[in-house]
């Protein structure tokens, strides 16, 4: 009698694990759909420091130093494909810039003050601003903009070399998502 109940529960175990394992989806995170799958700068980028931004952007203007916002969303593959490049760059301008990553879903667009991040933002994602020095827009875009065009309006703003007058730089791929830029 009681190996016969233990054999029915056993039974009831797998088919409902069988079941369960059916019904629900897959949890694997992807860089192709917009399905939240936590916190992408962790997953995509490699690089879960940014969030939360360090500085706000009232801080980064009072001390005059520029400011790299990026307005995302978690569940946009868009965003996903973008924080690689957002991340390279905190590589080789985050001690001379302050990157403040906003997620998008916590502010209404054009609302505050030009110290304020909600006032940047038009409502599509991902949109990358750099406010310079002096607090005026030196860059906005939406969409996957090139690693090279920020670094080419960075050089400019920092009055560094021009990139065909410095040390050519190459691509090197550390995995499916992430890309390297290093000198040759």
């Amino acid at each position: 009698m009681l190996r016969s109940w233990f054999r029915r529960c056993c039974a009831a175990l797998v088919v409902c694990c069988t079941v369960l394992m059916v019904l629900v989806p897959n949890a694997w995170a992807s860089l192709q759909d917009d399905r939240f799958d936590g916190n992408i700068f962790a997953l995509y980028a490699g690089n879960g420091s940014l969030v939360p931004p360090r500085v706000s952007l009232a801080t980064s203007i009072k001390q005059q130093k520029p400011a790299l916002l990026l307005y995302y969303l978690d569940d946009s593959s868009d965003c996903k494909k973008f924080v690689a490049t957002y991340s390279q760059l905190q590589a080789g301008y985050g001690k001379a810039a302050d990157f403040i990553p906003v997620n998008a879903d916590t502010i209404t667009p054009h609302t505050g003050t030009p110290t304020d991040e909600s006032y940047y933002y038009d409502g599509r994602v991902p949109q990358f601003v750099i406010i310079d020095q002096s607090g005026e827009i030196a860059m906005n875009t939406v969409g996957q903009t090139p690693y090279e065009d920020i670094d080419d309006r960075l050089r400019q703003i920092y009055d560094l070399l021009p990139r065909e007058e410095s040390a050519p730089l190459r691509r090197r791929y550390v995995n499916e998502v992430n890309i390297e830029v290093a000198p040759d």
